[in-house]
């Protein structure tokens, strides 16, 4: 049964493990059986109850945001409430929480643990969501850290490939955008690596390849991998087309973040080459690179995608408050 935790090492750090009412931190803590359950409970909680639910009746969560988000925040604020739970939030903490008098991160997460059955964190520092669960004695959930991991997202895409195609195994999937700094195309490569068969093609602009060490991560996890500047090519044999905006906030030089913007764009040839069982993914917000155009087509599936937030942020928050 699906229960991750952080345990204390023997430097009084965090690793991941498996235990009743944790954090979920990384999308390393799951394996495929883990997966799958999580599924099964999403899959329930996507059928809306006859009644007011009273599951987490009494329980409160706490959204942290030092970073923009709407999708995120508001799925996780509506999978608690559907929960039968409350919520407490900021989502400028950067500047609206006592972070802007230089709190650390670690005070913050010391106080709010004080005041809320769990947190959910997003923050702008890799990193920040294992920190906070060093020192929080209630679930962390990494709402995305930075350009590291956003595993929560990983696993509603992932579920939205599952409900759309059947099944994971096998899949071609086509990462166009930034895979640099991406922190949702890297969540999802590791994720989809549990099955077998799988085939990633990276479309990026040249100053945001993925890194190297994610690429190195994933072939010795028996992942096919190809690099290709021609997207148009790459969607031909594709199941999976995930397009990411290229990410200004990422970019230090200005300069850098137009050149990379201006490289890829969902057009009509990209939409006539990708087989008609294909689908397509944003993790969104979307700028230039998928055009409202694409939102007719039978296989734009990123507002679904977005829908699938709510069950599968349920299924997690359930699961670390123990009551699904």
């Amino acid at each position: 049964m699906y229960r991750a935790c952080i345990a204390d090492d023997s430097e009084g750090g965090a690793v991941l493990g498996w235990k009743a009412g944790g954090h979920v931190l990384s999308v390393r803590q799951f394996d495929s059986a883990s997966l799958k359950e999580i599924f099964a409970v999403s899959d329930r909680c996507f059928v809306p109850p006859s009644g007011p639910s009273r599951l987490a009746e009494g329980r409160l969560m706490a959204a942290i945001f030092y970073e923009p988000s709407t999708r995120t925040r508001l799925s996780f604020e509506a999978a608690m409430l559907r929960l039968g739970g409350g919520v407490i939030s900021t989502e400028n903490a950067a500047q609206m929480s006592s972070a802007a008098k230089g709190e650390s991160l670690r005070d913050t997460m010391r106080i709010v643990a004080g005041y809320a059955d769990l947190i959910v964190l997003r923050h702008h520092d890799q990193g920040s969501a294992q920190l906070a669960a060093e020192v929080a004695d209630v679930p962390v959930l990494n709402a995305g850290d930075g350009p590291g991991e956003h595993p929560t997202q990983a696993l509603l895409d992932a579920y939205t490939i599952q409900r759309w195609r059947g099944g994971l195994d096998g899949l071609h999937t086509v990462f166009m955008g930034d895979s640099l700094y991406g922190r949702t195309i890297h969540s999802l490569c590791l994720l989809l690596r549990l099955f077998p068969g799988q085939h990633y093609t990276f479309v990026a602009p040249p100053n945001a390849q993925p890194p190297r060490a994610l690429l190195q991560e994933l072939v010795a996890g028996g992942v096919r991998l190809t690099v290709t500047s021609d997207l148009v090519a790459a969607v031909r044999s594709a199941d999976v087309l995930y397009v990411t905006r290229v990410q200004r906030e990422r970019f230090a030089d200005p300069s850098e973040y137009e050149r990379a913007a201006r490289c890829y764009r969902v057009g009509p040839e990209v939409l006539e080459a990708l087989p008609p069982t294909g689908i397509i993914l944003h993790p969104l917000p979307r700028v230039n690179e998928l055009p409202e155009e694409v939102d007719t087509d039978p296989r734009a599936a990123y507002f679904q995608q977005a829908r699938l937030g709510v069950p599968i942020r349920m299924a997690l928050l359930g699961r670390a408050l123990g009551v699904l």
